[in-house]
Order: C-alpha cells, then structure tokens, then sequence
C-alpha cells in the first residue's frame, strides 16, 4: 500500500537497481592461477576455499598456514600453490565470493504494505547469505590492519554497500507515508555500519540475541524514514 504505485518508469526499482555501480572486483588485478575446468581440480578448490573458511573464522588470518589450510582440506602443500599464489591471493577470492553473494541480494522493495516485514526479511536474507563468509570477514578484518592495498579495498567495500543501502532508502522515501530525509547518504552511511556489526558478531552470537539486534536495526530504518502513525491508528 505504501510502495504500490510509485514503482513506475523511472522510480521501478529494477531501474534504480541498473543504476547501482557494479561491486569492487577484488581479483581483478591478481595473477591467479588459471581457472580449473576438470571436476576433480574444481573439487579441490573449493575444498581449499572451505578449509580456509574454518581455519580462518577459529583461528583468524595470521595463526591459519598455508600448510594448515592445506592439511584440512586433505591435500597436498603443492596442490594449494596450483590454485593460489599465497594466502593473501585466497583471501582475496573468499572476499570476492562474499561480495557476489551480497550483490545478488535484491534490495528492491516489494509493493507491499508491511514495510516493517520487508525490512527486516531483507537484513535476514542478507545475513543468511553472509553467514557461510564470516571466517574470511574475521580475516579480512585483521589482514587490512597491516595491509594498505586491503584496506584501501574496504574503503571501496563501504562505499559500494553504503550506495546500495542508500538506493534502497532513496526508493523507501517514494512512499507518501515517508518523511523527509536531510541527509540519506549519512542515514546509509550509519545504516551500514550496523549491518557490518551484525555481520562481524553473527558467529559469536546466540540466535534469539542476533534475532533481537535485527529487530532493532529493523526498527531504527523504519522509523528513520518514515513518520509515526498517530496514536489512534494504533488502537
């Protein structure tokens, strides 16, 4: 009911949605090993993908070897060198992995009236999708700290999820029932931060507990875009 009719032309979200700058490529200026096209060899890097998923998320970046990484996922040193030049290079394609997931999640609204629900089934999505990566996040996090071209990446990271979370605030604000918003990059910039937290503390946190802060960031978007029903639409 709120969203319904203002999706047309210019304001469709499939529209805006061509509109949002393409995600950072994080492997495109890396010389990787060329892509397996036999089965077997692209078993063995997504073994390899997974073991480092583990290692990093218990153990972080730095504690995780190559050999270790190896070692888990059941192959031989060498084998892991016929796929990635260096830990670093891993990193970079679990990341790069994690960036596709997120940018395959639609955040165009639905036209539906319960803006509340499609809010919040949007931060749950996003965070189902997210879960499988918060090892390379945990190692991302610590990697960028003595890394300047990775930290240099996060910059552009940030910048691309807080346009998109932007994009999204940007068609909320059709709505009739939206107030106005003095500054929708600051409210996605703050927005964004909070969706990154979730994300950082997901793998430490009990589910009615992360249920509760995606209530909450649930309600701070809602109530940040749009005005309060008077009191007696509450009754």
């Amino acid at each position: 009911m709120l969203l319904r009719r203002r999706f047309a032309g210019r304001d469709d979200p499939q529209w805006c949605s061509a509109r949002m700058k393409p995600r950072p490529r994080l492997l495109k200026d890396e010389d990787l090993p060329p892509e397996p096209r036999q089965t077997r060899s692209k078993e063995k890097r997504e073994r390899l993908k997974n073991a480092a998923l583990e290692l990093f998320g218990a153990y972080g970046y730095e504690r995780a070897s190559i050999e270790e990484i190896a070692r888990r996922a059941g192959l031989a040193t060498g084998t892991f060198y016929q796929h990635y030049r260096s830990k670093r290079q891993l990193l970079l394609a679990l990341m790069d992995d994690f960036l596709e997931g997120m940018a395959r999640l639609n955040l165009s609204p639905a036209p539906t009236g319960d803006v509340r629900g499609m809010l919040r089934g949007l931060l749950a999505r996003g965070l189902a999708t997210d879960r499988r990566y918060l090892g390379a996040y945990r190692a991302w996090q610590e990697a960028m700290l003595s890394d300047s071209a990775l930290a240099a990446d996060q910059v552009k990271v940030r910048q691309w999820t807080t346009e998109r979370i932007a994009g999204l605030l940007k068609l909320l604000q059709l709505s009739p029932a939206a107030r106005p918003i003095a500054n929708v990059r600051a409210l996605a910039d703050v927005v964004d931060s909070l969706c990154w937290s979730l994300i950082a503390e997901a793998a430490s946190t009990g589910k009615d507990q992360l249920n509760a802060k995606i209530d909450a960031v649930t309600d701070l978007i809602y109530h940040a875009v749009f005005r309060d029903r008077p009191a007696r639409e509450h009754t």
